[in-house]
C-alpha cells in the first residue's frame, strides 16, 4: 500500500498538520480496503450469475419453440 497520511487542520487557527497514518490507521485502512474489494467480488459474481440465468432461460424458452418477439414479450 502507498505511503498513508493524514490532513489535521484546526478550523479555530487555520493550522494544518501533515502526519503519518500509525499502524492502527493503517491496518483499519486496509481492513476497510479489504472490505470494499470483498464486496465489489460479490455484486460482480451476483451479476454475472444473474446475466447467465437470464441466457440459460431465454435459450430454455427458445428450446421450447418460442421467438425472440415472444420471449421479449414474456420477460419484460
Amino acid at each position: 500500500m502507498t505511503e498513508l497520511r493524514k490532513l489535521i487542520v484546526d478550523c479555530s487557527t487555520g493550522e494544518t498538520t501533515l502526519r503519518e497514518f500509525t499502524a492502527e490507521e493503517i491496518a483499519e485502512a486496509e481492513a476497510v480496503a479489504a472490505d470494499i474489494a470483498e464486496r465489489e467480488a460479490a455484486e460482480k459474481a451476483a451479476a454475472e450469475k444473474t446475466a447467465a440465468d437470464k441466457e440459460s432461460g431465454n435459450q430454455k424458452l427458445k428450446d421450447l419453440g418460442l421467438t425472440d418477439d415472444e420471449i421479449a414479450a414474456l420477460t419484460s
